[in-house]
């Protein structure tokens, strides 16, 4: 398909998924491991984990072989009852599912992020729970805005970069899915 970028056509409820939110303490985020990606603070919850990596880093855990494993609800996600009722929406597999956290005055620099677009046969799917006007998102120089509550595809192995000038952290469910019928035939409607 070479989609570049695509609303899909869910809203979720924001004020439900800053409730699950405000169950998880400052002290829960890890900091990012790729620093040169970034300045200021870029931090990650895992929703889901790897049944035999269960303490792994919930970034690095996007570079193992989903194939060969089995992916299992964290204990941030089994206390969440409506992450897990956005999540059963997705009828596909899912992979890594994790919280991001960009703080206030903090950038994520330009980058891409490869198998990640839909002719790969994995998606990486943006669900904003918490955000600001001055979040500023860049996908191969184009700013796209994304609301709380919506769902975007976005192909990131184009260059993209974040900025957050705002005074609130930007806060997104990030999840990774494999491509199967009913992620086509989504995308099909979503592009009528």
């Amino acid at each position: 398909m070479n989609i570049k970028y695509l609303k899909l056509p869910y809203q979720f409820d924001p004020v439900r998924l800053q409730h699950d939110l405000s169950k998880i303490t400052q002290a829960d985020w890890i900091d990012h491991f790729v620093t040169r990606n970034y300045s200021g603070s870029w931090q990650a919850i895992g929703l889901t984990i790897q049944a035999s990596a269960q303490n792994m880093h919930p970034i690095m855990s996007i570079f193992s072989n989903p194939a060969e494993d089995t992916w299992i609800a964290s204990p941030y996600l089994e206390q969440s009852p409506y992450f897990q009722e956005v999540l059963a929406i997705f009828k596909c597999p899912l992979q890594s599912v994790r919280l991001m956290c960009l703080a206030p005055g903090s950038e994520i620099k330009q980058h891409t992020d490869h198998l990640t677009a839909y002719e790969d046969g994995h998606i990486r799917l943006h669900i904003p729970i918490q955000t600001n006007s001055e979040v500023k998102f860049s996908l191969q120089e184009q700013l796209i805005s994304m609301s709380e509550g919506e769902c975007w595809y976005l192909n990131f192995n184009l260059p993209h970069s974040v900025v957050n000038q705002g005074t609130s952290s930007r806060i997104h469910i990030v999840m990774d899915l494999k491509v199967n019928d009913w992620v086509a035939e989504v995308f099909r409607l979503a592009l009528k």
